[in-house]
């Protein structure tokens, strides 16, 4: 997506708001230097919402793969070159 990202992962050994902040904190700098730009790339804070049952991680994978295909950007989710999901 051209302008936010869906994860679906596990957590290991590592708080959410600690891996959002080194994934936002990582590709702000390489997207600078790779930009010649500098300054804050992403908004503040972020959304999540927990999978508490086995049996819901397929549907949400696949919410997540067709996204693109609701945006409009492919005509097929196999399209999309940043798709993956060991779930669906």
């Amino acid at each position: 997506m051209p302008d936010h990202f869906h994860w679906l992962i596990e957590l290991q050994n590592i708080e959410l708001s600690k891996l959002i902040g080194r994934t936002k904190s990582r590709s702000t700098v390489a997207l600078n230097r790779a930009l010649g730009r500098v300054g804050p790339l992403w908004q503040e804070g972020f959304h999540d919402r927990a999978i508490r049952r086995e049996e819901d991680l397929q549907a949400v994978a696949r919410y997540i793969v067709a996204n693109p295909l609701r945006a409009g950007l492919v005509k097929k989710a196999g399209e999309y070159p940043l798709w993956d999901a060991i779930w669906v």
